[in-house]
């Protein structure tokens, strides 16, 4: 498991007809604030203020086809040959991840096959390189971005 120090983030948020809307700086536009979206617009910040991942190269909530269905990933990040490189899996605060929230971003990676892949709720993270697909490793913390 890795610790994920959110550092403090100054996200642009709006109220109107009784809802919170934050604004996503990589879909550049104004959401309705649940709480999944909340870890995720937390991770997006770290990401790019911490991290330093480009954020140019960071697809959010694009829909791919999983099997027949049509489904929907909440993070993908690029390598610079514009090739995934990370998936990234995120949950609500009170949504323990375990082996079904694993089976999810599974189903997604057999679509977008990555190299690493991150599963969050915003207080526990783990990060696997699967790079190997026979020797996939769980990480102590992220990769640098360093492609």
């Amino acid at each position: 498991m890795l610790n994920l120090d959110f550092p403090a983030v100054q996200l642009s948020l709006k109220h109107e007809n009784a809802k919170t809307y934050v604004f996503d700086i990589i879909r550049k536009k104004w959401l309705v604030l649940t709480p999944e979206e909340h870890v995720r617009q937390h991770l997006i910040h770290f990401f790019v203020n911490t991290m330093q991942y480009p954020a140019g190269l960071m697809a959010i909530e694009k829909q791919i086809k999983v099997g027949a269905m049509n489904k929907r990933f909440d993070i993908v990040i690029y390598n610079r040959d514009h090739k995934p490189w990370m998936l990234v899996e995120c949950k609500e605060p009170s949504t323990e991840i375990n082996e079904k929230v694993l089976h999810q971003l599974l189903n997604y990676q057999r679509t977008i096959q990555c190299h690493y892949w991150l599963l969050t709720n915003g207080h526990r993270a783990f990060c696997a390189n699967a790079g190997d697909p026979h020797n996939i490793k769980w990480e102590d913390s992220l990769p640098a971005y360093d492609l």
